[in-house]
């Protein structure tokens, strides 16, 4: 029975019940590890080495290759061989551009170094002799076919030749100077450099391959 005079449970003990009850953590569990899959994930090429199936090795011999490649027409389509033989002309000529611009990646074994691109530099910078010598045998063999000129144009193709031949070793030997002067480890040999140089030499400057990189006149 509730007595009159007794006061009323105030909200204090309240507030001292609910700190006695134990609190309850309603904070999200953290998650655990995630279990690995116990293997390294395959790199994407491996991953397409795999659907493809094994790959045949490359050919030894030119045989075989010929052999594989007309083995691979056999299975293609008209359009699918007509888009890879434009593919591959389209490299060719890709590849030539390079070449004629001195990418040392697609030079020929002969011009590749930077000793052969210097006696090149050499012979593009100045006027030599020897890059007449084509236009002007053109000219002989049509003067010789004239009996009146044949013996003047004798005479006269043997002057050339040997003006063509004091300039060609003024070539060859200014050239592995100035080689040796910049490059003194070089291993080529004398003879070698300065017939490089000469035979550049002997070509019309359009048809230089690669393309000259120096005009008459510019320093090296």
């Amino acid at each position: 029975m509730k007595l009159p005079w007794k006061p009323a449970a105030t909200s204090t003990d309240d507030a001292v019940s609910e700190s006695a009850a134990p609190a309850v953590d309603e904070s999200p569990a953290k998650a655990g590890p995630t279990p690995g899959k116990g293997r390294p994930t395959p790199k994407r090429r491996d991953a397409e080495n795999k659907r493809r199936g094994p790959t045949a090795p490359p050919p030894t011999t030119r045989a075989e290759a010929r052999e594989r490649k007309k083995a691979l027409k056999k299975t293609m389509s008209k359009e699918d061989r007509k888009a890879l033989n434009a593919e591959r002309r389209q490299t060719r000529i890709d590849q030539r551009e390079k070449m004629m611009d001195g990418d040392e990646k697609y030079l020929m074994a002969r011009d590749k170094g930077p000793v052969r691109k210097m006696a090149r530099d050499l012979v593009d910078s100045r006027r030599n002799f020897a890059g007449l010598f084509m236009p002007f045998a053109v000219f002989l063999i049509v003067a010789i076919m004239v009996p009146k000129l044949a013996v003047i144009a004798n005479l006269v193709l043997l002057v050339f030749v040997v003006f063509m031949a004091i300039d060609s070793v003024f070539l060859g030997r200014m050239v592995n100077k100035r080689v040796r002067e910049r490059y003194p480890d070089t291993q080529e040999k004398p003879f070698r450099l300065g017939w490089y140089a000469f035979t550049r030499a002997m070509q019309l400057r359009m048809m230089r391959a690669p393309k000259p990189q120096t005009k008459p006149g510019d320093k090296v």
